[in-house]
């Protein structure tokens, strides 16, 4: 039987400003997809948070971007909406772009990822939930995950991971894909998704078994809404052993923190900080950026767990890292490459600001 696993998340109130999700509007949401399972509409569901963003991580048999799933989460999120305006919670419905739904969740503000699979004997799934950061956050994780022997022994030692695996890249500026293998396509491969901006691995597939290994968000608000609304706080799930990388290979890119684009107003560059459930509710500049990781056992499309992967004691030294990285990049206060480039700002607030200059502006002096 083959099932999808959907990852849906959204932004629809903060908790106090950008900093947690209040709990009442995760009992919303878990009465919701409680009730979702005891119709029928869902095999199995469960409800996370990090920062203020609620994750919905669901399995069904209704294939990927169903009408009825994402309906379903788009009414979940219009419900913790109307907690978030009625207890007075910042940025109430921040990421939802439209009033009405029109199918799929396409263009409409919440990030999701999906994957459709046919179980495996033993099917172990992580399910990663990023806060203020960009999709293309996960580029460099999978690159490591997937196509480094120097993170994935396996690539070296496993026969079944010899032929490597493909990645399909999006350009999210030009709306079009391409498939890159690895190891013949790596250095294009690292061209490409070394500018997270634009280019996004959105899944990761095996080649010798050709069968989904990865899949990640790709929505960006700012293009979707045409200007600064918030970051885009995207979600990724992996599967895990038996030909695709072992679950400690899956966790090991996120023991040294890397950079990425988001934290402080989506306009700021700093490390991506691996954490605990409990711990990742970003205070400081609104950051900075947090991932959880939630790992699952995946039995006839029940989820069995879940397993807080990155509150191992393990990952302490990343977190001091992370953090002597942040107090390196906040020195810079406005200044690039903590804040980010121009052709960040471009798509938010540059615009703007450009207009209320227009008439101040001279030619220039030879």
């Amino acid at each position: 039987m083959e099932i999808t696993l959907s990852v849906i998340k959204a932004d629809t109130g903060g908790f106090v400003g950008h900093t947690e999700v209040h709990p009442e509007m995760m009992t919303t949401a878990r009465d919701a997809v409680d009730e979702a399972v005891a119709e029928g509409l869902l095999i199995d569901a469960h409800v996370n948070r990090v920062g203020d963003d609620v994750a919905l991580i669901m399995t069904h048999t209704r294939g990927e971007s169903d009408t009825e799933i994402h309906g379903l989460a788009w009414e979940v999120f219009q419900s913790t909406t109307a907690v978030a305006k009625r207890l007075g919670l910042y940025g109430a419905g921040q990421d939802l772009l439209s009033d009405a739904f029109s199918g799929n969740l396409r263009g409409l503000g919440p990030g999701y990822a999906e994957m459709t699979l046919e179980e495996r004997p033993s099917e172990p799934v992580l399910v990663f939930l990023a806060d203020k950061t960009e999709p293309g956050a996960f580029n460099y994780p999978l690159v490591r995950m997937f196509a480094d022997p120097f993170n994935t022994a396996g690539l070296v030692i496993d026969p079944a991971m010899h032929d490597g695996y493909e990645f399909e890249v999006l350009d999210l500026h030009q709306e079009q894909a391409i498939r890159l293998r690895t190891p013949e396509d790596y250095y294009a491969l690292l061209m490409l998704v070394g500018a997270p901006h634009r280019f996004v691995i959105r899944k990761v597939f095996g080649r010798k078994n050709p069968i989904v290994g990865a899949a990640t968000s790709t929505q960006r608000l700012s293009l979707a809404a045409g200007r600064y609304i918030g970051k885009d706080d995207p979600v990724m799930m992996v599967r895990c052993q038996s030909g695709l990388p072992a679950v400690g290979e899956v966790l090991e890119p996120f023991s040294y923190p890397h950079i990425v684009s988001g934290w402080m107003r989506g306009s700021h560059f700093g490390p991506l900080m691996p954490t605990a459930v409990e711990d990742a509710t970003p205070a400081r500049f609104d950051g900075p950026p947090r991932i959880v990781s939630l790992g699952f056992q995946l039995k006839d499309g029940k989820l069995i767990g879940p397993r807080d992967m990155l509150a191992d004691k393990s990952f302490d030294r990343a977190r001091q890292i992370a953090l002597e990285l942040a107090d390196h990049l906040r020195h810079m206060g406005p200044f690039e490459p903590h804040r980010a480039g121009l052709d960040e700002l471009e798509y938010t607030t540059m615009p703007e600001l450009m207009k209320r200059l227009s008439d101040r502006w001279r030619p220039m002096e030879v």
